[in-house]
């Protein structure tokens, strides 16, 4: 058979997968479109007010607004989400109904363009602080409204986590506090984009939220405009206005996402560089779970914790507000500044970790330890000895690695992925001695390729004495962007090139037993949609042009590729 018959069925499969994904996509699509109003069931709220209203923008167009009031006569404090997702599934109206038993009124708002919101979808750009600002429009008149106090507090997560970050850049003058769950603050860095990878097959699939899914696709187009990260990303980045987020907000991460850098990111510069209201009055939580707001209990993946990794979400938040909104002295505000859950092996009962510190920063000290690949496959503190050494694999985007899903399959056995022809593993001995990480890792890789551009995946998982390869953190980095996300840089063949990146955020104490593993690979589909490795202009539609690539990872004495560990030594 020919090169190129091999090249059009290899194709052929690749455009199989992306079918597939579509179907899924336009199956989630369906499920949205069913659970819109008409549709939605008649629950009992317990004597919650259900409402549905238009609410005014300043520009004339009007957001969908569900309001859940308590009973009995007010005025109450006001709690808001904003969402581009159905806000008609059964668990979010009892969500909403149970905060307003707490004696708020709750209203659960869908972004401009979105469902029954009017107006035209581009994202979240109409809740920043350009020429329409619908957050602070929205925050504004509820606390106008004569059932309130005027006191306005927000939640939400990941979405929900976003808007906030960009409402509180719009000071509106009764937003008081806020509540923030698995976080961003650049859709570039940490939604859009990851590591510098697009994801169209991914984003086609908002043609589900919009009310003209040709909204979608409009913007979809717009953002390949713009392939660096150049004025028009940097337009809707939280992270430049911290100056002017001025309240006080409780942030929750989870290690078992890469969105934890979001969280992160937003605790430390709303505390360090926010405004008055803002500095020092902020509190950060990180547990062992996965992304989500409704999942922070103590069975995570495939692992259990121990009962003292449940976060009474709803309790704590409600405390959070009563004391911010309503007054009461319930000292909520006098908790630790910082915690955080040091994870350690399940399964084992004289394991270390598995328990909650405090501290009044983060993260906290450490020791940057670099950890070597070596040739022979494993991990050392040693640097390598050899003068020339590498380990060669091939990325084929027309056949990739597969990683299945969409959502970041942490705290699970990875080796179904690591047992994959063109994937890497590096593993250290098994340890004589627990070894605790805490703070970012970080990548150093020295690569060459036969493509102009491809892209890294780094992985550090926990292997466990009977094999399990339970994975913590990873994250991927497209070449071209090595120098920095504003301009691209290409590759050219024979040539050594370093590229580092931070590979994710962790707390673990990896015990007396356990080995540690890093995986590295270039292609896993379909969390990570496969780079064509063309070295031209990314495009929504996969290329015909697509090509295969030999990747080497050099581990030698002059190119030591590394993972740099946050090592914490105990007293």
């Amino acid at each position: 058979m020919t090169t190129s018959s091999n090249l059009s069925r290899s194709h052929h499969r690749l455009m199989g997968f992306l079918l597939l994904v579509a179907i899924f996509l336009t199956a989630q699509r369906t499920i949205v479109a069913q659970t819109q109003p008409d549709t939605a069931k008649s629950l009992d709220l317990g004597g919650v007010t259900e409402q549905h209203v238009m609410v005014p923008m300043r520009d004339g167009k009007h957001l969908s607004v569900y309001l859940y009031l308590p009973e009995g006569d007010g005025p109450w404090p006001v709690l808001f989400e904003q969402r581009y997702a159905s806000l008609r599934g059964n668990s979010t109206r009892l969500f909403a109904a149970e905060l307003a038993k707490r004696g708020y009124v709750v209203a659960l708002v869908n972004y401009r363009g979105t469902h029954l919101s009017e107006g035209k979808w581009v994202g979240y750009r109409t809740i920043q602080w350009g020429e329409l600002q619908d957050g602070y429009d929205v925050c504004e008149w509820l606390a106008e409204q004569k059932w309130s106090t005027g006191k306005v507090g927000t939640f939400g997560s990941s979405q929900g986590g976003y808007a906030q970050n960009y409402l509180a850049v719009t000071q509106p003058p009764h937003l008081v506090c806020q509540y923030m769950v698995d976080t961003g603050l650049s859709l570039f860095q940490e939604g859009y984009r990851i590591g510098g990878t697009t994801r169209p097959e991914r984003f086609k699939g908002m043609d589900g939220v919009a009310r003209n899914p040709q909204d979608n696709r409009d913007l979809l187009a717009e953002w390949f405009q713009h392939p660096h990260f150049d004025d028009y990303w940097k337009a809707e980045d939280a992270s430049r206005h911290f100056d002017k987020m001025n309240v006080p907000c409780f942030t929750i991460g989870s290690w078992y996402d890469f969105m934890n850098q979001g969280s992160i990111a937003s605790f430390q510069g709303r505390q360090a560089h926010g405004g008055p209201n803002s500095r020092g009055q902020q509190q950060l939580l990180i547990g062992p779970w996965l992304h989500g707001r409704t999942n922070k209990g103590n069975r995570v993946g495939e692992l259990t914790y121990p009962e003292n990794a449940a976060w009474p979400s709803l309790d704590h938040m409600v405390e959070w507000f009563d004391h911010y909104l309503k007054g009461k002295d319930n000292k909520v505000e006098e908790a630790p500044t910082v915690r955080y859950y040091v994870m350690g092996a399940t399964g084992e009962p004289d394991a270390p970790g598995n328990v909650w510190r405090s501290a009044d920063d983060f993260p906290p000290q450490s020791t940057a330890t670099p950890i070597y690949l070596q040739q022979d496959k494993s991990l050392s503190e040693k640097l390598p000895a050899k003068n020339e050494s590498f380990t060669s694999y091939i990325s084929d985007p027309l056949n990739p690695m597969e990683i299945p899903g969409r959502s970041f399959p942490g705290a699970r056995d990875a080796r179904a992925f690591e047992e994959q022809s063109e994937v890497l593993t590096f593993t250290s001995e098994v340890l004589e001695h627990p070894i605790e990480w805490t703070g970012r890792v970080h990548a150093e890789l020295f690569v060459s390729s036969t493509a102009p551009d491809t892209d890294f995946i780094v992985r550090i998982s926990d292997v466990y004495p009977d094999g399990r390869s339970i994975l913590i953190v990873d994250y991927p980095w497209r070449a071209r962007y090595r120098d920095g996300f504003d301009h691209e840089v290409l590759m050219e063949a024979g040539n050594v090139y370093k590229v580092g990146f931070p590979v994710g955020w962790m707390s673990q104490i990896f015990n007396k037993g356990h080995r540690i593993r890093v995986t590295i690979a270039s292609t896993g589909a379909p969390l990570y949609e496969p780079n064509p490795q063309t070295g031209k202009p990314l495009t929504i539609e996969f290329p015909e042009d697509a090509q295969k690539a030999t990747n080497s990872i050099h581990h030698s004495k002059k190119y030591p590729s590394k993972i740099i560990a946050p090592v914490i030594h105990q007293n």
